[in-house]
């Protein structure tokens, strides 16, 4: 299960969090105004009018736009770095953290993608009409005419009509950067990954302390401490089963992540149809992992669990992690598949939503 697109696709949750859980798994310048055409008021009096046909007044020639002033330059100037040296404090402190540069570029990999989709769709569906167009007028032309395009002469022909293939020709070459830009994101985040292994190390020591304290002797009312009193409630055995599920899923998935990822890069020796497999069995471990954690997230608002529904900020934090899950769910489904089930663009779009969530929390605990 990788995120790499070059390999599968994939995009497996982060594992850098410090809870080892995976929640993560050219714009051009607007154009000018269009100045008003200017027109003439012709001014006549009533013996000229009489005598000959009155010569039109000239106009008056429009007032030239005021160019910002020398003093109001310095001025923005002067006040936009303050505004952009908070920016840049804040964008340093997210990418201060392994789970924050994760969430930055899991946040530009996926946008990325979305937007060169769509400019990709646009872009091709203007090319497509204005060649319908083109042939059109070419059939519609005398029998044995010979026709020779041309810049200018298309220009001329259509009346502009040539920008637009031009912008959309120009769309598809930003569509296919921006995917370009996608992929390469998406490969860091899986180079990322292949440490995950080592949080999960520790996640499965507390798991382990925690069955052994469950299956303990209970201590005789005689022999509690104070300490012991303090201690938190054990763990259920059905609580520990669930975790020793996630745990599993966890560690399985992201080994033949890891495994798929180096295979393709030549430091092992997995063949490309072991690649193939191994990226798809991650994926639908993967979505067992979020068909567990979504049946836990059912069973703390229906059980009425305070960490879920005890006051406004558990239950909005409760709604974000339900919906990072519901987004990631069809694309594990999608990327564990034989044959893909969905185009770029719902990829980009379903995957956004968890980075612009976490972006979110992320860029708000840097306030």
């Amino acid at each position: 299960m990788a995120d790499s697109s070059s390999s599968s696709g994939v995009d497996p949750i982060t594992l850098l969090d410090a809870e080892p859980v995976p929640e993560t798994p050219s714009t051009a310048s607007p154009a000018p105004e269009p100045t008003p055409e200017t027109t003439t008021a012709a001014t006549t009096t009533a013996a000229a009018a009489a005598a000959a046909p009155a010569a039109p007044v000239p106009a008056p020639t429009p007032a030239a736009r005021r160019l910002p002033t020398i003093s109001a330059l310095f001025s923005a100037a002067a006040s936009s770095p303050s505004n952009l040296d908070a920016f840049l404090t804040r964008l340093n402190k997210c990418l201060s953290t392994p789970a924050g540069i994760d969430t930055v570029l899991l946040f530009l990999c996926y946008t990325s993608k979305f937007a060169g989709a769509w400019l990709e769709r646009l872009s091709q569906s203007a090319l497509r009409r204005s060649a319908r167009e083109w042939i059109a007028l070419v059939a519609a032309l005398p029998r044995g005419t010979t026709v020779v395009f041309s810049s200018a002469t298309a220009s001329a022909a259509e009346g502009g009509k040539a920008a637009v293939p031009a912008a959309a020709a120009r769309a598809l070459v930003l569509s296919k950067r921006l995917a370009a830009l996608s992929s390469l994101l998406s490969e860091a985040r899986t180079i990322l990954r292949l440490w995950a292994l080592l949080p999960m190390y520790f996640w499965a020591k507390g798991v382990v302390k925690n069955t052994k304290a469950a299956f303990a002797s209970p201590a005789k009312d005689g022999e509690k401490t104070a300490a012991a009193a303090a201690a938190p409630p054990r763990p259920g055995k059905l609580e520990l089963l669930v975790e020793w599920a996630r745990l599993v899923l966890c560690v399985v998935f992201q080994g033949l992540e890891n495994g798929a990822y180096l295979s393709s890069r030549g430091v092992l020796g997995w063949t490309p149809q072991q690649q193939g497999l191994a990226y798809r069995w991650s994926s639908r471990l993967w979505a067992t992992y979020i068909g567990i954690e979504l049946g836990r997230y059912a069973a703390e608002r229906l059980g009425g669990d305070p960490k879920a529904v005890g006051t406004a900020e558990a239950r909005a934090e409760w709604t974000k992690k339900t919906l990072r899950q519901l987004a990631w769910a069809p694309l594990t489904i999608h990327w564990g598949s034989e044959k893909a089930l969905f185009g770029e663009a719902t990829v980009g779009l379903l995957a956004s939503v968890p980075g612009i969530i976490q972006l979110r929390d992320l860029w708000a605990s840097t306030a």
